[in-house]
């Protein structure tokens, strides 16, 4: 579907994922009667968490980064 979807972080949603083609997969009306769109909502639900997961580490990595730079100030006394 989208390379993005490879990626290692979103590997739990590896079978909603497939679930999606599957169902894209039994054609364009079916597809189109909105036949699909729980799987999507689905889909999309378990890439907002993954996303939200990612962000929560980023942010802990950053205030870490941050205290050890200001410590790093404050030994240096600037």
């Amino acid at each position: 579907m989208h390379s993005h979807l490879d990626k290692p972080e979103n590997l739990p949603c590896i079978d909603i994922i497939a679930a999606l083609e599957d169902c894209h997969a039994r054609g364009f009306l079916y597809k189109s009667a909105g036949m699909c769109n729980d799987a999507k909502r689905n889909v999309n639900a378990c890439l907002w968490a993954q996303r939200q997961k990612r962000a929560t580490q980023n942010r802990e990595a950053a205030r870490a980064r941050r205290d050890k730079i200001k410590q790093m100030e404050q030994d240096l006394g600037l």
